[in-house]
C-alpha cells in the first residue's frame, strides 16, 4: 500500500505531460516533434545537411508568402530555452532586425559563449557598450582614407603574393586549393588594415603562422560553446580538459600577439582602424584600454577574413559550372580595362584593379550578390528574445527562447525569389537598362550583409575586395575543377566548404 501514493503520483505527473506535450506539439510547425527527445532525432539525421534541412522544413509549412516560420524543439521540450523560432520570412526578419531590434539582442547564451573571445567588442555586445563602438567604427568606415588603405593591402596581396602563387602552379600544373588561399589573403588583409600588422600568412610557401593557427582554433572551439549546452563546456573549462583546454591555450597565443599589435600602435600610431579607436572614448568618457582594444580589433579580423573568402570561393565554384555568366564578366572587364588602360592587353595584367576601376564592374558585382543570395556567408544568425512578442505572420515567441532567421533558406524560396530562385542569374540585381545595380525593393529578402541598425559597415570595402580578387584571378586564368573533387557545405558558423575548392588554372588567351 505504500507504494500506491509513489504509482499515484508518477501517473499523473506522465498523464500531464502526455497532455501538455500534446497541446505544444499540436501549435508547433516544422520538424516532428516527439516526446523527451523533442526534435532531436531529425536534428541529428539532417546534421551534415542542416541548412537545407531548415529550407525544406520552411517550404513545408505550406509555402505560402505570409508564413514561412517553423519551431525545432530541443529535448525535454523547455517551452523558453528548448524552443527555437526558426523564420524566412522578410517581414518577420524586418520585424526582428529593425522594428523591435532592442527586443532581439544577441543575448546571454551567445555572449557568454564568445565572451572569452570577443570580450565585449562590437560583434558580441549589446546595447550601450555596443552603440558606441557602431558610432564609433561608422564614422571610420565612411572615410577615403580607410577604402584607401584597403585598396592597397588588397593591390599588394594580389600582385606580390596571390599572382606568383598561382603562375607557379600553372606552369607545373599543379592544383591549388583556392578556398585556402583565399582565407589566407582575406587574413593578411584584415590584419593590416585592422592594425597595421601583416601575418603574411600568403606566401609562396604557404607558412604556417602561429598567430592564424590560434586565432582559427579559438574560433573553432568556440563554436562548440554555442553548439553544446553551457553547462558542458563551462565544466570543461573548470577542469581545464577537452575543447577548453585548446581554447585556453590558443587564446594566449592570440592575446600575446594583440598585445604587441597594440603597444606597437601606440609607438607608432599609422591610419589603420586600431589606431583610429586609440583616439576614442567609451560612454563614460575615457580612453578605450589596451584589453577593449584587442577584443575590437578581434572582432574586426573575424568578420572581415571568413566572410569575404567563403563568398569568393563559392563565387569561383558557380562561375565554373556557368561559362557563359565567366564570358560576360571577362567581357565587362575588358570594357572597363579598355577605357582606362588602352587596347593592349598585356597592360591589363601588369597590375591588380584598382577600387576606381572596380566600382564600374556592374555586373561582376552582380554575380557577387547572386552567390551570396543562394550561399550566404553567415547562413544563419540567432536572437535571443527578451519579451514575449508575436511575429508580423502570427508566430508566437516566448521571453527567453530563440528566434533564428534563416539567410539561406530566404534565397531559396520560390515565394520570395520567384520560380527560377535555385538558378545562378546575376541578371536579376541588373536594372532592365543593364547600367545599374538593383538592390531589392524589399531590402529584408537580401540580408547577407545583415540589416537594420546592425548592418555591415564593411559592405562596401567587402564588394571591392571581392571584385578586385575576383578580376585578378579569372582575367589571368581559366579555372577547373580537380577531377572527383567534392564540394560539399561544412557544417558551422559559416559556409566553409568541407574539403576546400581544389582547382588546375590555365592562362587565358585574352584577344
Amino acid at each position: 500500500m505504500e507504494t500506491f501514493p509513489f504509482v499515484f503520483s508518477l501517473a499523473a505527473a506522465i498523464f500531464a505531460y502526455a497532455l501538455w506535450f500534446h497541446i505544444l506539439a499540436r501549435r508547433l510547425t516544422g520538424p516532428r516533434v516527439w516526446p523527451l527527445v523533442g526534435s532531436l532525432p531529425s536534428l541529428f539525421e539532417n546534421r551534415r545537411r542542416i541548412h537545407d534541412w531548415m529550407a525544406s522544413n520552411l517550404r513545408a509549412t505550406g509555402g505560402l508568402a505570409t508564413y514561412q516560420t517553423c519551431t525545432i524543439a530541443l529535448p525535454f521540450l523547455a517551452w523558453k530555452q528548448g524552443l527555437y523560432t526558426v523564420t524566412c520570412h522578410p517581414k518577420n526578419i524586418e520585424h526582428i532586425l529593425k522594428t523591435r531590434f532592442d527586443n532581439y539582442p544577441k543575448g546571454p547564451n551567445w555572449q557568454a559563449a564568445f565572451h572569452d573571445l570577443l570580450g565585449q567588442g562590437i560583434f558580441n555586445s549589446d546595447g550601450e557598450t555596443w552603440l558606441i563602438q557602431r558610432k564609433t567604427a561608422a564614422l571610420e568606415f565612411t572615410t577615403r582614407t580607410l577604402r584607401q588603405a584597403m585598396a592597397r593591402w588588397v593591390n599588394r596581396t594580389i600582385k606580390d603574393r596571390l599572382w606568383h602563387i598561382l603562375d607557379r602552379a600553372s606552369i607545373e600544373k599543379k592544383s591549388v586549393d583556392l578556398q585556402d588561399l583565399l582565407l589566407r589573403l582575406t587574413f593578411d588583409n584584415i590584419c593590416g588594415l585592422t592594425f597595421g600588422k601583416d601575418p603574411e600568412t600568403l606566401s609562396p610557401e604557404l607558412p604556417e603562422n602561429s598567430f592564424a593557427v590560434a586565432f582559427d582554433t579559438a574560433t573553432e572551439a568556440t563554436l562548440y560553446r554555442f553548439l553544446y549546452p553551457g553547462l558542458l563546456w563551462r565544466l570543461e573549462k573548470i577542469l581545464g580538459i577537452g575543447v577548453e583546454k585548446r581554447l585556453k591555450r590558443s587564446l594566449q597565443i592570440v592575446e600575446n600577439y594583440m598585445n604587441d599589435a597594440v603597444e606597437a600602435r601606440k609607438e607608432a600610431p599609422s591610419d589603420d582602424l586600431l589606431s583610429r579607436f586609440m583616439k576614442k572614448r567609451d560612454a563614460e568618457g575615457n580612453l578605450f584600454t589596451s584589453d577593449v582594444l584587442q577584443h575590437i580589433a578581434l572582432n574586426f579580423v573575424l568578420a572581415g577574413r571568413d566572410t569575404s573568402s567563403v563568398a569568393l570561393s563559392w563565387f569561383f565554384w558557380l562561375v565554373m559550372n556557368h561559362p557563359e555568366i565567366e564570358q560576360k564578366i571577362i567581357d565587362e572587364i575588358s570594357t572597363v580595362l579598355q577605357e582606362s588602360r588602352g587596347e593592349d592587353c598585356k597592360k591589363w595584367l601588369k597590375e591588380p584593379l584598382v577600387f576606381d576601376e572596380a566600382d564600374k564592374l556592374i555586373y561582376l558585382k552582380a554575380a557577387l550578390a547572386e552567390t551570396l543570395r543562394l550561399y550566404p556567408s553567415v547562413p544563419e544568425d540567432f536572437k535571443y528574445v527578451v519579451e514575449d512578442d508575436v511575429l508580423p505572420d502570427g508566430t508566437f515567441v516566448p521571453a527567453g527562447s530563440t528566434v533564428t532567421y534563416s539567410i539561406y533558406s530566404v534565397g531559396r524560396m520560390k515565394t520570395i525569389w520567384g520560380e527560377d530562385c535555385m538558378e545562378f542569374r546575376p541578371e536579376r540585381w541588373i536594372s532592365p537598362e543593364g547600367d545599374k545595380f538593383n538592390t531589392p525593393k524589399d531590402g529584408y529578402k537580401f540580408v547577407a550583409f545583415n540589416a537594420g541598425p546592425r548592418t555591415c559597415l564593411g559592405k562596401d570595402l567587402a564588394y571591392l575586395q571581392m571584385k578586385s580578387v575576383a578580376s585578378a584571378v579569372l582575367l589571368r586564368y581559366r579555372l577547373s575543377l580537380v577531377p572527383g573533387h567534392r564540394v560539399e557545405q561544412k557544417m558551422s558558423l559559416t559556409l566553409f566548404m568541407k574539403q576546400g575548392l581544389r582547382v588546375y588554372l590555365q592562362p587565358r588567351k585574352l584577344p
